[in-house]
């Protein structure tokens, strides 16, 4: 499978038109099969992204540890920075 970052911006502009025009063609049990497919994609890219965060140790340890602190030892964003 191709990395995101390498395919450029006007070819997924491009593919995301064609895959369109083809979804005028089909009929709606065609449909619904590619709806099931798209979706059973996106699960499992959804599934490595989450085994590779997984894989980082120590991160779900910390992100539990971040979860506990209580709201009132954080600092709102604005009085960090005014400007933005």
């Amino acid at each position: 499978m191709e990395d995101k970052s390498s395919v450029d911006l006007g070819t997924v502009t491009e593919l995301q038109r064609h895959l369109n025009e083809l979804l005028k063609q089909l009929s709606p049990e065609r449909l619904q099969v590619l709806a099931d497919f798209a979706a059973y994609l996106a699960n499992a890219e959804s599934e490595a992204a989450t085994q590779e965060l997984l894989a980082i140790p120590g991160l779900l340890e910390q992100i539990k540890r971040s979860s506990a602190t209580p709201k009132t030892l954080y600092t709102p964003w604005r009085t960090l920075r005014s400007d933005v």
